[in-house]
């Protein structure tokens, strides 16, 4: 246990553990050190000295190694001659801080005039007006005047772009190295750094393109002025115009916390838009950070012009416009004659809300629900996954953490960053992976496999780890489809058990999802079709809810065309839903309440940030309004409501409610307090922390996973083999309606060995398309990595025919 340390700071007593800077002992009883250079978050450097204070430590006599005390009894504090940084000191037994004397506020005035010297003091035009910590500060420590001349200011060249989402103002930069210390210490990623020396010291890029790290916006969080700016932001709204909605991000499992900042602005017509995504603290999820494409892909789709906004019909082979009640009274009619049966085809991007209407209506018709994924094994992590208590953060020198089949940075990027950091604090990190990921990086121990081999890798696991400490396991879907990761799921739900610890805190399996509401789908009693193709084809109806089966698989093309009545709820008009008999519009996250479960089953809740598009509806809603067009009432106007419900019929969700989700509790480091030189401006979590599930009865873990296997691929020992992988800026539906984001998309590709590659050159014809063939050196010889999402279907390892194309002159 941490030794406590007991000091007085400014009259104040406080007690913290040991290793405490006293910043941060000062931020835990409310008192306010002014700082730029020191974030909470990363090692001091001392840099700004704006942290300065008067230390005064007990004077010890040397002979009787005691405190002298002075004539009251108290002990002699003796006080150094010059200041010191309290970024930079660590907190000793009857140490005595001073941080509001004459010396103290006349250095720190000091400070903040020289930091001006450089400054262009462009406040009225400055993206960071209204939340600038330099701007702040300088109002309360700053002097009113300068001994400077105006004239002697340095003008440097602004709105340098580092890369395509982040802009750099050099004359505002103060050269606090907050950016250039987070790529490197706490990303990995040491593409930017400082250039030149002394008063022409700028940041600059090392990385082709600029800026290459899938981390960049949050460096506009912490810079302390306006120096780094978003180009989905820059100069579009003023902080005090915005409004705050707290949700959670979309885009993976992890299930970030995040605000939406909105306003109602002229150009978009008067209506309400999201303006920007910042982070919304919790440190057992993503403490501080988010992860690019959640800050610029998760929002944009919403207000896209492509949005479905009204029902169509399918007319002598043609979609047309049609009411709300004839698509409805359809839909009923189709469903209570539909003999073959249906099968209820969802994503897992939809809310919990939604998944279960969809599955009280799919059981009142004795249908079948089916999950749109190709990661099998939700089951056995409701079973033995991560309880209540868990926390990535409190991983230490006696826990293990393997992580199987994932290339974690690109399925997953904060679970990648917390598992990193959790390595660096010391815990045993196992990454077992045909080939070299980024987290090898922070490996204590890697293992390769062949492809096709997973199960037997897992297998020579069980034995080889010590029962001390605890154990998680992360697996993903690495070269793997339904049949494959359902066989690792079990074999890795047996080393859980094995190791006598499952069911408590941090011990578990947790599944690197493709969706952010997988596990919720699970949860709701949704489970993947082995054979989907053969699902459709003998379906009477198919209702396709947030999923796109014939963008993704062309064969699925002709499956729904045997299907006897395919109805497609959906936000776009994708290529499942130009297939569909009718087409129902569906509102986006963003413009409702509602809940996910994330991969580490923690409910969260989220709430409307701005209003619906007119036209569209609930996905909850609207499977109502057709439930009681066949006799079954379900709520269809209140998520709450339906919530409720389902905490009720639910196993697992007993107890669960609204109100118990947007519960909160006192996080450190504190921000977003209006001190947003501390932490940076993300934002004070009010909303809610969610609530953990506590694990299902261990039954032993099952081998299938929860997933009939479908026969093995065949032929896959000869020629190359084909392995599908997943990509973070892939190109789904969502993430292609990014604007913002749109130039850091991966072209349609497959990446080969550079001994393979050497037979085709830069393009290629791959699985019916053409494809950019890039080279890597880590991918094994033989294989070749295809990326999900890319209309290339591919459920595990198969026989690959590739055939050179000429190449195309520049």
């Amino acid at each position: 246990m941490t030794t406590p340390i007991t000091l007085t700071i400014d009259n104040r007593t406080v007690t913290v553990p040991k290793g405490t800077y006293v910043v941060d002992a000062a931020k835990k009883i409310g008192i306010d050190i002014p700082v730029f250079c020191y974030h909470p978050k990363m090692e001091p450097v001392g840099m700004c000295r704006m942290c300065l204070v008067e230390v005064g430590r007990p004077v010890i006599d040397r002979d009787t190694k005691a405190p002298v005390l002075e004539a009251d009894g108290t002990p002699k504090i003796a006080f150094a001659n010059k200041l010191d940084t309290g970024c930079t000191i660590r907190v000793e037994e009857g140490m005595v801080i001073r941080g509001l004397t004459d010396k103290v506020t006349a250095a720190r005035s000091e400070v903040v005039e020289f930091i001006l010297t450089s400054h262009p003091l462009d406040c009225p035009v400055c993206d960071k007006g209204g939340e600038c910590p330099l701007q702040n500060l300088t109002m309360q420590h700053g002097p009113g005047t300068t001994r400077y001349l105006l004239d002697d200011k340095i003008h440097l060249a602004k709105q340098v772009p580092l890369g395509e989402l982040i802009y750099l103002d050099r004359e505002r930069c103060i050269q606090c190295a907050r950016c250039v210390r987070f790529q490197d210490e706490i990303v990995d990623d040491a593409v930017i750094g400082f250039f030149n020396r002394g008063r022409k010291l700028e940041i600059v890029t090392h990385s082709d393109p600029g800026f290459d790290s899938y981390w960049s916006g949050n460096t506009s969080d912490i810079c302390p002025v306006g120096a780094l700016t978003t180009t989905d932001f820059r100069f579009a709204a003023r902080p005090w115009e915005l409004n705050a909605a707290a949700s959670i991000c979309n885009e993976c499992p992890v299930g970030c916390n995040v605000t939406f900042n909105t306003r109602r602005e002229a150009k978009s017509g008067g209506d309400f838009v999201i303006k920007r995504a910042m982070p919304r603290q919790n440190e057992q999820v993503n403490e501080i950070w988010l992860c690019d494409k959640g800050r610029f892909a998760g929002y944009h789709f919403a207000a896209s012009p492509d949005r479905l906004t009204e029902p169509l019909i399918r007319n002598n082979g043609k979609l047309e416009p049609a009411s709300w009640a004839e698509a409805l009274d359809l839909i009923a009619e189709k469903l209570g004659v539909g003999s073959r049966g249906l099968l209820t085809l969802a994503g897992g991007r939809l809310p919990n809300e939604d998944l279960f209407t969809l599955a009280q209506l799919t059981a009142h018709l004795g249908g079948k629900t089916a999950l749109y994924t190709h990661l099998a094994g939700g089951d056995l992590v409701a079973s033995h996954g991560l309880s209540a208590g868990s926390n990535l953060g409190d991983l230490g020198k006696d826990d293990t953490v393997i992580v199987f089949a994932s290339d974690l940075e690109e399925e997953a990027p904060v679970w990648w960053l917390r598992i990193k950091q959790a390595a660096e604090r010391g815990t045993n990190l196992i990454v077992v992976n045909p080939r070299a990921t980024k987290l090898d990086r922070a490996a204590t121990r890697t293992v390769r496999y062949v492809y096709g081999e997973e199960v037997a890798k897992a297998q020579e696991l069980v034995g080889t780890l010590g029962n001390t400490g605890n154990l998680i396991i992360f697996y993903g879907s690495e070269g793997l489809g339904l049949a494959g990761s359902a066989e690792l799921a079990g074999a890795l739900a047996a080393l859980i058990t094995g190791h006598g610890k499952a069911g408590t805190p941090n011990n578990g399996l947790v599944a690197v999802h493709p969706h952010a509401n997988d596990q919720g789908a699970w949860d709701m009693g949704f489970r993947p079709e082995a054979d989907l193709k053969a699902a459709l084809s003998g379906a009477g109806v198919a209702y396709i809810a947030a999923a796109d089966p014939a963008g993704d698989d062309p064969e699925l093309v002709d499956a729904l065309d045997k299907t006897g009545f395919v109805i497609v709820q959906e936000l776009f008009l994708t290529e499942t839903a130009l297939l569909a008999d009718v087409v129902l519009p569906a509102q986006a996250y963003v413009e409702r309440d509602g809940s996910f479960t994330s991969g580490e089953r923690r409910v969260q809740r989220f709430f409307a940030a701005v209003p619906a598009k007119p036209g569209t509806r609930a996905d909850f809603t609207i499977t109502a309004q057709i439930a009681s067009r066949l006799g079954l009432e379900l709520e269809g106007r209140f998520a709450p409501r339906v919530f409720a419900r389902l905490a009720g019929m639910t196993p697992g969700y007993e107890g669960l409610t609204y109100s118990r989700l947007a519960q909160t509790a006192e996080q450190f480091p504190i921000v977003g307090r209006g001190d947003m030189y501390y932490g940076g401006t993300t934002y004070e979590n009010s909303q809610g922390l969610g609530a953990h599930l506590g694990t299902a009865a261990l039954n032993g873990a099952q081998k299938n996973g929860g997933v009939t296997p479908a026969p093995a691929a065949q032929g896959v020992s000869g020629g190359l083999v084909a392995v599908p992988v997943n990509r973070l800026y892939d190109r789904g539906t969502l993430i292609s309606k990014s604007g913002t984001l749109s130039p850091r998309l991966d072209p349609v590709h497959v990446v080969m060995h550079p001994d393979d590659a050497a037979n085709f050159g830069g393009t290629a014809m791959a699985l019916g398309r053409e494809v950019a063939v890039l080279v890597d050196a880590s991918v094994p010889a033989g294989f070749v990595l295809v990326p999900r999402s890319f209309g290339m279907a591919l459920d595990g390892p198969q026989s690959i025919q590739i055939d050179a194309l000429e190449k195309v002159a520049a």
